[in-house]
């Protein structure tokens, strides 16, 4: 790294000098090549757009090489996901285009297969709006009857990932990011940090099973704190975390190499230990106990939008919140729906990959049991999960979602290049790693740039697209619009595959395939139930 780098350059420059000096003229020729190679070292260090530079000078650039011999050995060696479920590479690249503002057109037509199981597209009109005269900034008022504090979210924000995750440069760098571009920034469960709140950007304040941030010694909720955090004024929603898609019904994990002393000091924990969150909330127990807790948080809060989060599991304990909240008229601001494809830095390999629900069949659930239930009015849904392009948006839209967040794609803005070394504390370039002479790669002006550009350029595709298919607002998007290849012969929409309901429908009749679940669902009760109060 860099203080081997000057340790090792120095002491080749030394003996090469020696040898040329005392030996042989002819060792001239090899100090020539290592003052060449040790000044781009110096340079590679001085330099603030390439974090793998940076820290591994001269060494660093062979990741470029790497790239300019794709697409078969970048792609196959890096370009693969920690799930086995790759980002496609087009996808890939157009972050890394966005983010930099480079040429994010592409030569010589698709390179996806488009007659392959699970290709999706999505309709266009023969009279397409003009671009220009569409609103590039669309957003999304959070804030029901209970609410005083309403906020105007942006469609696309930055998803929850903690300080402790992420280094305090990969934070400051998102956090700014979204101050330049108007967008929010979800803290993460590792609680509210001074690298949230240095820049002033938009903050949504997730607080999980281990209260990091307003919790007692012994790790129960304090009022106290939660009180004297949510009312700052950089803080516009709180998120109320019941499960993640990565590990859903599993807590969250941070390496004990991760748990230094500051990130211990904002977590009120003990340094240097595994921090492993408790997979239940201890501040209630039951639906109708949630609906309450959410009830106090508004008011702790002064009003401001309270949500909660959670990849969907049982669907009778969906419904029995639901429930809760018709019987109590309680209801949250909004919910975020998390896919099981979404990431994380740490989790067993069985919960990310065979437990919860993946985002599309989540979101398609909620929205048509709140909708059917005639309580969608109070609620907008955000959604989670693997949601890197303007097309991802749109299709989640398409399904039910007001707004998205992304995670992984706001990782690779700001320079993961996906080493697969989050849970390690070796990340090469800075984002995931409380390493010092790891972190010092990413410098936060030039990454807190690359940010607000890929949302502007991410944003600017949605509006292109609903363009392109003959609609001026987000709101006129349906299920109709997106199609998806069955077979080779076979293609359906989105509301072939996902039917959707009429509002309050399911007041007078619920649908075969959801009797079941409502007939299982108690607002008092977690899990299966035959004591629910609607049979039908």
């Amino acid at each position: 790294m860099r203080r081997s780098f000057i340790l090792t350059s120095t002491l080749l420059i030394v003996v090469t000098l020696a040898l040329a000096m005392y030996l042989n003229p002819n060792w001239y020729v090899v100090l020539s090549i290592v003052i060449i190679l040790t000044c781009i070292g110096y340079y590679d260090m001085l330099q603030t757009k390439h974090s793998i530079m940076r820290i591994y000078p001269v060494f660093g650039r062979l990741r470029f090489l790497m790239e300019e011999l794709r697409p078969k050995i970048y792609q196959y060696f890096i370009e693969s996901d920690i799930d086995g479920r790759p980002i496609n590479r087009i996808d890939r690249s157009t972050i890394y285009q966005r983010a930099k503002k480079e040429n994010d057109t592409m030569p010589f037509g698709t390179q996806l297969d488009v007659y392959s199981e699970g290709y999706e597209w999505m309709c266009h009109s023969m009279a397409p709006k003009d671009f220009n005269l569409l609103d590039h900034n669309p957003r999304v008022m959070i804030g029901n009857k209970d609410c005083t504090q309403p906020y105007s979210c942006s469609i696309y924000n930055i998803s929850a990932m903690s300080y402790g995750a992420l280094s305090s440069n990969a934070v400051e760098a998102m956090n700014a990011g979204a101050k330049i571009g108007g967008f929010a920034h979800n803290t993460g469960e590792g609680g509210l940090s001074p690298f949230h709140l240095k820049h002033g950007g938009d903050v949504i304040w997730q607080i999980g099973t281990g209260y990091f941030g307003c919790r007692t010694a012994d790790g129960n909720f304090s009022e106290e704190l939660f009180r004297e955090k949510a009312q700052l004024p950089q803080v516009k929603m709180i998120e109320l975390k019941m499960s993640q898609g990565a590990k859903p019904g599993h807590g969250g994990i941070l390496p004990a190499s991760k748990n230094t002393p500051e990130i211990a000091a904002i977590r009120n924990i003990e340094p240097h230990t595994v921090v492993a969150s408790p997979p239940f909330h201890k501040a209630f127990g039951t639906p109708r106990g949630m609906m309450l807790f959410i009830q106090k948080l508004r008011e702790l809060s002064g009003g401001k939008p309270i949500g909660f989060k959670l990849c969907i599991g049982h669907k009778s304990e969906f419904i029995g919140i639901c429930k809760a909240m018709m019987e109590l008229d309680i209801y949250p601001d909004f919910i975020t729906i998390d896919g099981a494809e979404g990431g994380t830095g740490a989790a067993p390999q069985e919960f990310s990959n065979y437990v919860g629900a993946p985002l599309l069949d989540g979101l398609d659930f909620v929205h048509n049991i709140l909708n059917g239930l005639n309580i969608r009015r109070h609620i907008k849904i955000m959604a989670s999960g693997k949601i890197v392009t303007g097309f991802h948006i749109i299709r989640a839209m398409a399904l039910g979602a007001d707004a998205c967040y992304s995670a992984r794609a706001m990782m690779m803005a700001v320079g993961c290049i996906q080493a697969l070394q989050c849970n390690t504390n070796k990340c090469p370039v800075g984002v995931a790693t409380q390493d010092p002479r790891l972190t010092v790669g990413l410098v936060v002006e030039d990454k807190k740039t690359r940010i607000a550009n890929f949302h502007k350029n991410t944003i600017e595709s949605v509006v292109e697209l609903l363009g392109a298919s003959g609609l001026e607002r987000k709101e006129n998007i349906t299920r109709s619009h997106i199609y998806r290849r069955i077979s080779f012969q076979s293609m359906s929409t989105y509301e072939e595959i996902f039917p959707s309901y009429e509002t309050g429908s399911f007041l007078n009749e619920i649908p075969e395939r959801y009797k079941s679940d409502f007939r299982h669902a108690n607002p008092d009760h977690w899990g299966f139930s035959n004591i629910g109060s609607w049979s039908n």
